[in-house]
């Protein structure tokens, strides 16, 4: 793998975690003064501006958050159109239940995704990519329930407060128990001759 790629993907990883951390931020915010409409509205912006920054910096589209934008704009479309709150509730259990169909049904097919989506920036043998996609694809579907559980017995802001302060934690959670794993089937790169 190219040190070049590898190098620019260690430098985007604080800007990634902002640009998809704070659209999270700003509906929390939002909700608390404004109420759900408001801060689907906010959302919507925001996961639009997130989107053209990574592009306007990488020039590529991430994956995930691109999927992620066409779900908020759908389904936050269908929310302030309606008034129902409703749809920006779901929005979350289906796009995890989504990547974790895509995930799994990869793994089934014996094309392992996650490393499409990951490759810039972990490169593993091919019984890790599996592994890791097998777990991913479970967690993925974990969120979802998690999800309709929360917005079906909470209110809504205590479903906003979850979706910032509780989802994420456990993504990042997550992803930090992954790394055993990850150190265990990680490619090693071959050292480059220094020497003139």
């Amino acid at each position: 793998m190219d040190t070049t790629v590898n190098a620019k993907a260690r430098q985007s990883r604080p800007l990634k975690f902002i640009l998809e951390l704070g659209p999270l931020g700003l509906f929390f915010v939002a909700n608390y003064r404004f109420g759900i409409f408001a801060a689907t509205g906010v959302l919507m912006v925001a996961v639009v501006a997130a989107l053209a920054t990574s592009y306007w910096l990488t020039r590529r589209l991430p994956i995930m958050p691109l999927v992620t934008a066409v779900a908020v704009l759908l389904f936050g479309s269908l929310t302030l159109l309606l008034h129902d709150e409703l749809f920006i509730k779901l929005k979350p259990t289906i796009v995890n239940a989504i990547f974790g169909t895509a995930l799994l049904g990869g793994l089934a097919f014996g094309r392992p995704l996650l490393p499409i989506v990951l490759d810039t920036v972990l490169q593993l043998d091919e019984a890790g990519w599996r592994k890791l996609t097998l777990r991913w694809g479970l967690f993925f579907y974990a969120l979802a329930i998690l999800n309709e559980i929360v917005w079906r017995t909470q209110s809504n802001d205590f479903w906003v407060a979850f979706k910032v302060f509780g989802t994420m934690p456990l993504t990042l959670l997550f992803a930090v128990s992954q790394v055993p794993l990850i150190l265990k089937h990680e490619l090693k790169s071959e050292p480059t001759d220094t020497k003139g």
